[in-house]
């Protein structure tokens, strides 16, 4: 099974928030991160390392996500990279009729899917490790569950006995063994 610090994600999207907001999500799980401002700049950056998976917005300057979606396709050996597209346009009359296209395999052929911004981290996370075949550590929580739980921990250990703290402590440790 592959783990994130073997993997690159290029990110390819023209709004600087997004991709540093993608950027940090991915190297918090251990990716490592190329990114790139459209097709442009995203070709030149695959020439000088294959990702295993590029994230893509459709609609950007100069070269668009569907242009280089199409050259991605046309390079023997990139046309097996998988492509997640992050897009606010997925729905579009044009861009939605290809993004048809690209998902049912029609025209354009390759692994590829998308999500619709806004993304958030823990979607985006969970569809990268899942395209990649990244298992993902079996806590389905979300974050607020994740905190209600910290916050019911921490609440039961402040009325603990001394020798109940001494127990959680060796239980913790096992459980770290």
């Amino acid at each position: 099974m592959p783990s994130p610090t073997e993997k690159t994600v290029l990110v390819v999207d023209d709004e600087p928030d997004i991709t540093f907001f993608l950027k940090v999500a991915l190297e918090d799980q251990g990716f490592h991160v190329m990114t790139a401002s459209d097709g442009v700049e995203a070709l030149e950056q695959m020439r000088t390392r294959k990702p295993d998976l590029i994230s893509l917005d459709l609609v950007m300057p100069r070269a668009g996500g569907i242009k280089f979606f199409r050259e991605l396709r046309k390079h023997k050996e990139w046309a097996d990279i998988p492509v997640l597209f992050v897009t606010g346009h997925a729905h579009d009359t044009a861009e939605g009729d290809t993004m048809k296209e690209i998902l049912h395999g029609k025209t354009l052929s390759g692994p590829a899917t998308y999500l619709e911004k806004p993304v958030n981290a823990e979607t985006f996370i969970r569809n990268v490790k899942g395209i990649l075949g990244i298992e993902e550590g079996g806590d389905d929580r979300t974050p607020a569950e994740k905190q209600s739980l910290r916050h019911e921990i921490e609440s039961l250990l402040e009325g603990a006995s001394p020798d109940d703290l001494e127990r959680v402590r060796r239980l913790l440790r096992q459980g770290r063994d």
